[in-house]
């Protein structure tokens, strides 16, 4: 595993105030953005710029983040397209049962209580209520949307690299 975690995208300036729209890539926005909180902003792919948030409110599909000493927006124009991320040094090991960051379970294999193979998680959607995990299958196969819900998700077994899930009826159709 990298040292360096992807929590979101700078897609956008936001108001004349320094705040960037991001499209959030974190397990915890209200966590991650919380005011205080170091992020760095992975600039040209090769460089990171250490910012600390200033403040952090949702607004439609975006998060708006802005910086210590980055009020104006010629500031933060320059960072447009940037990835945000975090070290690993910079998580908190003190999830709730059932809890997981999002990088442990990308690239996880998913299966059936049977045992078929489904493929690997490749990406976690946010939509709304639940989380909706991105599979792809072995081979050429069409994706599969996985609800993380319990009556799907059966068990998630990190020391063995899987998933079990109960399919709901036209799930793998």
């Amino acid at each position: 595993m990298t040292d360096w975690l992807n929590v979101g995208k700078i897609v956008n300036t936001h108001g004349i105030h320094g705040e960037v729209r991001v499209i959030s890539k974190t397990d915890f926005p209200e966590q991650r953005y919380k005011a205080g909180n170091m992020l760095y902003i992975l600039k040209d792919g090769n460089h990171r710029v250490p910012v600390t948030v200033r403040s952090w409110r949702q607004h439609k599909q975006f998060d708006l983040v802005s910086f210590e000493d980055m009020e104006n927006v010629n500031l933060v124009e320059t960072y447009k397209g940037s990835l945000l991320q975090v070290h690993t040094s910079q998580l908190d090991d003190h999830l709730g049962e059932g809890e997981f960051y999002y990088h442990e379970i990308i690239g996880l294999s998913v299966e059936t209580e049977e045992g078929k193979l489904i493929g690997a998680v490749k990406e976690i959607l946010s939509p709304g209520a639940n989380d909706v995990w991105v599979v792809q299958p072995e081979g050429k196969g069409k994706e599969v949307l996985i609800p993380y819900i319990d009556d799907v998700v059966k068990e998630i077994k990190l020391n063995e690299q899987k998933i079990i899930i109960t399919p709901m009826e036209g799930l793998l159709d």
